[in-house]
Parts: structure tokens; C-alpha cells; sequence
């Protein structure tokens, strides 16, 4: 039998959603010049246009949503703000962790911060994997048992292709040239060379880079995080529309993650790819993660997961297949989703 959810305080989780808030009023707060709009197969993004010497530069801010217009329009008040929001946002990490919120541990957070620096999220990388899950603690106000956060070892990234060439905009360091610095080697690859992932040198850990596979899985550039990423397929649904968190590291680091309902279903098809394979023991723990998230959101966020659900298995038969495969080893999963 499952054991009962907890969840967080109401303390902790008010402080979660003010240390998000936070975050993302430090981000609006480095506005330099004026903000300019372009549009993009019926989508709008946001540019911080400004002048550099002589020549004019744009710096890519996000996509035009209203939270984002209004926070820019606030830019100038927010840089004002900005001592005593370092402080309320050292203030409420310090409230979190004696909350009991298990944090993100040195190597992660400071390659996290590293990336963030280097405008990574901003610029459309997406965390995933179990770095990402251990941040849906305080996205769903619940609490995560050290089990469930037994980090795998991998920290993988991923982005859209044409996104990554649309945005015209680049990190400011790219992660060939910080992963080095964090103790890591690049891994080539076996037939072409290209460097996707790197393996820390004096641990177990490995960073990879990823990208949706719409055909072929093969290594494709990602213009804008100044990075070669692997294509796989199924990764284009997962990493759609994803969400803004904080990691707990210092005062706390911005990144993106994937939407909960999004990360459990797409758990379910990875679980069943890694059968019969090099990772097939990765399965289980798959299958744990979308497990919680899955009782989680059936009580919480029942719409967001039927919807989730249904557009997964509204794909295709390949689909479908992989997604009752893993629910055929899960009943009591299974059970909670619609028919």
C-alpha cells in the first residue's frame, strides 16, 4: 500500500511561490534599454534592445506573455529594489531548508548557477531528468522523501532545435567552456565525434544535451546554448510549454522545467524504451517518479493530468503502446488515470 502525501507547510509553500516571484523580478530587473517584439509562427518574444558602442544589440527575454510585460514595465522600480530582494530571497532559501526541503547538492547547483549566469534557461534550455524532479517538491507543495531524489548520476538539458536557431541570441559562455572549469570531459562521439554529453572526471556524474528527434535520433546543433544535442523521439512533448522553478542552491537559481504532468506521462513511455536496454534498471526508478507525480496530480491537478494524458495518447499507436506497457506493471497507476 502507497504511503499517505505530505505536504509542505502553508509557511513553506507561501515562501516557495515568493522565492519564485522573487527570482523572476531579479530577472526582469536587468532590462538595459527598451524592450522590442518580434513574431514568430504566431508567437511573440521579447527583446532587451540596446546600444553597445556603436553597433545596436538584442538580448532575447522570453516569450510575450502578460506576467513578463508587466514585470519589464516595473524594470526600473525593480532594479531599486534589488538589495533588499537578495535579501528576502537569502532569507526565505534559509526558511526552506529548515522547512525540511531537501536542496540541491554543491556539483548540481553550481553548474546550475553557472548555466543560469551564462543565460542557458533564459535562452531555452530546459532541465530534465532528476535534477528537474526534486524541483517539483515546491511546485506541488509536497514532500519528497530521499529515495525518491537518489540522484541517477545524470544531469541532462534539453531545447528545441528551431527554437534554439529562431531566437537569433547566445549564451554568454558556452558549456564546452564552463563544463571544463566544473571538473568535466567531453565525451565524443563514436561516429562523428560531435560533443553531446560530458563525464565528470573525478565522480560519476554526466552532463547531456538533448533535443526533440522528428525523424532520425542524431546529434543537432543548438545555436543558441552553443551546444551539439542529441535528438530523441517522445522529448518534443515533454518539454512543451515548460514551467520556471528554483533550484535551492545559495539564495536560489532560476531554471526551466517541465510541466509535472508532462515529466509523469513522458516517465511512463521512457520506462518502456529503456526495456531490454543499457538502462533498462533506470526503468524502475522511471516508473517510481511518475508514480508519485501521478498521485500527486489525480488529486491535485486532476484536469492537468487528464489532459496531459490524452494528448500523449492521442499521438499515435506507438504511443499508446509504450504507455500501456508501463501501466500493465502498474496497476494502482493505472487506475488513476481516465479510461
Amino acid at each position: 500500500m502507497s504511503t499517505p502525501i505530505q505536504s509542505l507547510s502553508r509557511a513553506a509553500q507561501v515562501a516557495c511561490q515568493d522565492l519564485l516571484r522573487l527570482h523572476l523580478d531579479e530577472t526582469a530587473s536587468d532590462l538595459i534599454g527598451t524592450v522590442e517584439e518580434r513574431h514568430r509562427g504566431g508567437r511573440s518574444y521579447l527583446y532587451d534592445r540596446f546600444r553597445l558602442g556603436s553597433a545596436m544589440k538584442s538580448r532575447y527575454l522570453g516569450e510575450g506573455s502578460a506576467a513578463l510585460r508587466a514585470r519589464l514595465a516595473r524594470a526600473a522600480a525593480l532594479k531599486e529594489e534589488a538589495a533588499g530582494r537578495r535579501q528576502a530571497m537569502a532569507r526565505l532559501t534559509r526558511i526552506l531548508r529548515a522547512e525540511g526541503l531537501i536542496g540541491t547538492d554543491r556539483e548540481t547547483g553550481s553548474l546550475l548557477l553557472a548555466f543560469a549566469r551564462a543565460g542557458l534557461f533564459r535562452l531555452g534550455g530546459t532541465l530534465i531528468g532528476t535534477a528537474a524532479y526534486a524541483l517539483y517538491q515546491s511546485e506541488l507543495g509536497v514532500r519528497f522523501d530521499t529515495d525518491e531524489l537518489a540522484q541517477t548520476g545524470d544531469i541532462d538539458f534539453a531545447s528545441f532545435e528551431r527554437l534554439s536557431v529562431a531566437l537569433g541570441d547566445q549564451v554568454e559562455a558556452a558549456p564546452g567552456e564552463i563544463l571544463p572549469s566544473l571538473k568535466f570531459d567531453p565525451v565524443p562521439g563514436l561516429s562523428d565525434h560531435q560533443v553531446w554529453k560530458w563525464r565528470q572526471n573525478k565522480g560519476e556524474a554526466l552532463v547531456e544535451f538533448l533535443t526533440p528527434a522528428f525523424g532520425e535520433e542524431s546529434v543537432k546543433p543548438l545555436p543558441a546554448l552553443g551546444v551539439s544535442a542529441l535528438g530523441l523521439h517522445y522529448l518534443n512533448y515533454l518539454i512543451a510549454e515548460p514551467i520556471q522553478a528554483v533550484a535551492l542552491y545559495r539564495s536560489g537559481v532560476l531554471v526551466q522545467i517541465p510541466r509535472p504532468e508532462r515529466y509523469a506521462i513522458h516517465k511512463l513511455i521512457v520506462a518502456d524504451r529503456r526495456i531490454g536496454g543499457p538502462d533498462q534498471l533506470k526503468a524502475r526508478k522511471d516508473r517510481g517518479q511518475a508514480a508519485f507525480l501521478i498521485r500527486v496530480l489525480a488529486e491535485d491537478r486532476p484536469d492537468d493530468l487528464a489532459e496531459a494524458y490524452h494528448d500523449a495518447i492521442s499521438r499515435g499507436p506507438r504511443w499508446r503502446a509504450r504507455i500501456a506497457a508501463s501501466l500493465a506493471r502498474m496497476p494502482e497507476t493505472a487506475a488513476l488515470l481516465p479510461d
